[in-house]
This record gives structure tokens, C-alpha cells and sequence, in this order.
């Protein structure tokens, strides 16, 4: 059974902390070897709502794409992304590489182009794996972050799961809220 690195996002704007942590455990049942970035704080991009919560976790998955695309819908559903009274958005999760793949998988494309627009992906990417490659950019995520020119306000926020501290200390200091 061969196994694809995976990277995903992840957000949250309603019990920001209860629900990231509820996808983190879910993930954690099927991703191998997960590894989460720091947690960043950020105003909604694209939506007129309350500050989010972001981060990026990688791991390894014997998911084919669509199964593991099935399976992130139902982790939201769960967390009452679909509701029909919800207000916010509880979780959200996205793949934003798969493997090597690159192009559109049945409306799914890879890599996300949210990883050049926000800064609430490509920070948390850039921090995780620095030296990994974007495959439509051919430069890594840490040149890119070097290089990015995005007019978004996020800053590194504590957060704990499995009571290990996600965000380092001397992340949150080097970046305090503006």
C-alpha cells in the first residue's frame, strides 16, 4: 500500500479551539505521521465574519484523492459546517497538495491557489516545510513567504492539542498582535 504526503489547511471561526482540535483528532485517525504548523489568528478574507483561526497539517494518507476529499467533508459536517442555522463557519478543512499531482481533479485544483493568496496558508506552510516544493512555482514555500507581497494582518496565537503548545513561544513574541 503506497502512501501520498498530504498537506491540508484548516480554519475555524466559531469555538475556534474546540473545533480545530475536534479535526486535528479526526485527522489524526487516518493521517500517518501528521505534524501540525503554528496557529495563526487572522481577519476573514472573503467573508464578513469574526477573526479565524489557521493552520496547515501534513502527513502521509492511503486515501485516494477523492476519498480523502470525502473524508474532510465529513469531519466539517460533523462539526456543523453544513448546518442549516450556522453562522460563522465551525471548521474548514482543504487539501492543498496531494502528492505531485497538479491540475483539476473533478473541480478539485491542485496545488490550491489559496497557497499564493493568503497569508494564513503560505505562513503556516512556509514554517512546517520550509524547503518543500510548490509544484506550479517550482521555488519552495519558505521563498515564496520571502517573496509574498500579501496585505493580510495574522499573528501566531497559543494553542494547545493533546496538550502540547502547537505555536512557540518565541514565534508569538517575534510576532505580537498589531
Amino acid at each position: 500500500m503506497s502512501l501520498t504526503p498530504v498537506f491540508l489547511g484548516l480554519g475555524s471561526n466559531i469555538e475556534r479551539q474546540a473545533h480545530l482540535c475536534a479535526g486535528l483528532e479526526a485527522l489524526a485517525g487516518f493521517l500517518r505521521e501528521m505534524r501540525c504548523s503554528p496557529v495563526f489568528e487572522s481577519q476573514a478574507v472573503g467573508i464578513k465574519s469574526g477573526p479565524f483561526f489557521n493552520l496547515v497539517v501534513t502527513g502521509y494518507t492511503d486515501l485516494p484523492l477523492r476519498e480523502l476529499d470525502r473524508r474532510l467533508k465529513f469531519i466539517e459536517a460533523d462539526n456543523g459546517r453544513y448546518a442549516p442555522e450556522r453562522k460563522g463557519l465551525p471548521l474548514d478543512i482543504d487539501v492543498l497538495l496531494y502528492g505531485d499531482q497538479v491540475g483539476n481533479f473533478d473541480g478539485l485544483i491542485l496545488p490550491r491557489a489559496e497557497i499564493l493568496q493568503n497569508a494564513f496558508v503560505l505562513w503556516p506552510l512556509a514554517l512546517l516545510a520550509p524547503d518543500s516544493l510548490h509544484l506550479g512555482e517550482r521555488r519552495s514555500f519558505a521563498e515564496l513567504w520571502q517573496a509574498a507581497r500579501i496585505d493580510q494582518q495574522l499573528w501566531p496565537v497559543a494553542f494547545q492539542w493533546r496538550g502540547v503548545e502547537l505555536t512557540p513561544e518565541s514565534l508569538r513574541l517575534a510576532f505580537p498582535e498589531s
